[in-house]
């Protein structure tokens, strides 16, 4: 008896899950804590102003329901009506109410105008005050003022307002051998003028005034210019080789004397030919000389035709410059040929015209009498 054999297969083993039921209930502990708020449900950083500061020391985070208090800078008060100040964070990540500048600058203490003089700027915190004085006046004290954060929380300005003074000049300086008007005085106004003059000499030369014979006061204590000089100047007499003096003739040449020089015949000048006695004594510019020979003369206009010493050149063409009323002449005569010529046109084209209408009327006669039935012949 054959034994048969019947080859059974083994079902596959079930692989156990990787999840146990520890593992289910780890997840139930996880999952409420997921659906917590995260810090994706934080609101941003609440916004900044430049007149507000969050009160206290601001959180690094901020939650759905935390509020945010504003209050007023240094230099800065509220606005009236106030506005709010104060805002939510809410669960859309959003600020409300949505806020705006509910500060202002605080403002210093008008100052009055100062007597003979005005002021320019602003009172406001962080601005400044400048003050002037009208003519005749300086100002005495500081010219800007800047309203500026004082004690605690005020605003004040940062130095006292100035004033105008009168403009006055202490007397100007003595000088030797000379004096100046109105010397008894002991203050000069603005704009006063006092005059210089020299005193007469006691030797053979009279003094000169050097220098400015006028002075103004024009600041505080100040002149328009320093005092001048009263001293002997002289300059030497004068000798020109081969010259002659023209005009300014006088024995002693004393300062700003003025002398004017030329050269004989056959010698031209070399410098100029006007020199003054300077404030050193000496002639300026330079006394000139004579050398021999003429300079050629450059005419710096040109010549002009029949003039004495110069005649018309000959064998040039006359001048064909035309004058305005031959021009003028021109222009009637050409419109008035070129009026006349469109009038010939015109006479022409209207006598051609005229023709072919007559011509016409002439053929449509003819027309009609070849269309006009013949009678019948009896």
């Amino acid at each position: 008896m054959t034994a048969s054999c019947v080859t059974r297969t083994i079902p596959p083993r079930r692989r156990e899950s990787p999840f146990s039921s520890w593992s289910f209930v780890g997840i139930l502990l996880v999952a409420p804590m997921l659906l917590l708020p995260s810090t994706t449900d934080a609101c941003d950083a609440p916004p900044r102003f430049n007149t507000m500061k969050i009160k206290g020391n601001p959180p690094t985070s901020y939650n759905p329901g935390d509020k945010v208090e504003y209050e007023c800078r240094l230099g800065f008060r509220i606005i009236v009506p106030p506005l709010p100040t104060s805002t939510v964070c809410q669960a859309d990540n959003t600020w409300t109410p949505t806020l705006q500048e509910a500060c202002t600058r605080k403002s210093c203490p008008q100052p009055p105008d100062p007597i003979n003089g005005q002021k320019e700027g602003s009172f406001e915190y962080g601005s400044e005050l400048r003050f002037s004085c009208n003519e005749g006046y300086y100002l005495l004290g500081s010219p800007v003022l800047r309203c500026e954060i004082s004690s605690g929380n005020t605003v004040a300005w940062n130095d006292e307002p100035p004033r105008c003074e009168k403009i006055l000049c202490q007397p100007p300086k003595q000088i030797a051998n000379g004096t100046y008007s109105n010397s008894h005085k002991d203050t000069f106004e603005y704009s006063e003028v006092v005059t210089y003059s020299c005193n007469p000499s006691s030797g053979p030369d009279k003094y000169s005034l050097i220098g400015e014979s006028k002075l103004i006061c024009i600041g505080q204590n100040k002149w328009s210019s320093d005092p001048p000089e009263c001293k002997v100047v002289r300059c030497p007499y004068l000798t020109l080789t081969n010259g002659v003096l023209v005009s300014g003739f006088a024995n002693k040449y004393y300062y700003k004397a003025e002398v004017e020089l030329a050269c004989n015949q056959g010698f031209s000048l070399e410098g100029s030919r006007t020199i003054v006695c300077g404030a050193n004594g000496t002639w300026e510019p330079a006394i000139p000389k004579c050398v021999p020979g003429v300079k050629p003369i450059h005419p710096t206009e040109s010549a002009v035709p029949n003039s004495p010493g110069h005649p018309t050149p000959t064998g040039e063409p006359p001048s064909t410059a035309l004058g305005a009323g031959m021009i003028i002449l021109i222009v009637i005569c050409v419109l008035g040929g070129c009026s006349l010529v469109i009038f010939i046109i015109f006479v022409f084209l209207k006598k051609k015209k005229k023709g072919k209408s007559e011509v016409s009327a002439s053929y449509s006669t003819c027309q009609n009498i070849l269309q006009t039935p013949a009678e019948p012949t009896l």
